[in-house]
């Protein structure tokens, strides 16, 4: 097999068209190792999660899901009404506190007897049924 040394003459829509498939390749290529890096798709286990990243979670996804909702207006009403905001501040802090420890407590003990999966689609489809029968109250209302 001989090798010529000389340059290889390619019009423009070629060599447009090979870089075109250079790109191809490599961006093909670069997100298959991403995704095989992936602790998810390498390792079927997940990694478990320090405490304060456990923390960090939850504080935000309750802090925001509880921003305007209707606990947080009644608290502010009552407050206003009362003489005594600091005593409404600890009566619904310890409210809170006390219906976070009963989902805890039915969490943990769902943990131990159901599947994380069943959970979820369980969870999912009671949500979806909320959602239906609101969306229903709304139309026929």
């Amino acid at each position: 097999m001989k090798l010529d040394s000389k340059p290889l003459n390619l019009s423009t829509s070629e060599t447009e068209s090979l870089l075109e498939l250079k790109d191809e390749i490599e961006c093909h290529s670069t997100s298959t190792l991403v995704e095989l890096s992936s602790p998810l798709v390498s390792d079927k286990r997940q990694k478990p999660q320090t405490p304060i990243v456990i923390f960090a979670t939850t504080f935000l996804t309750i802090f925001l899901a509880e921003i305007g909702d209707k606990t947080q207006l009644s608290t502010l009403l009552m407050s206003a009404e009362s003489q005594s905001p600091w005593v409404v501040f600890l009566g619904s802090a310890a409210a809170l506190v006390t219906t976070s420890l009963l989902g805890v407590l039915l969490g943990s003990w769902m943990a131990s007897r159901v599947a994380p999966k069943t959970v979820e689609k369980a969870a999912g489809i009671t949500l979806l049924l909320i959602s239906l029968m609101l969306f229903w109250d709304v139309i026929s209302g």
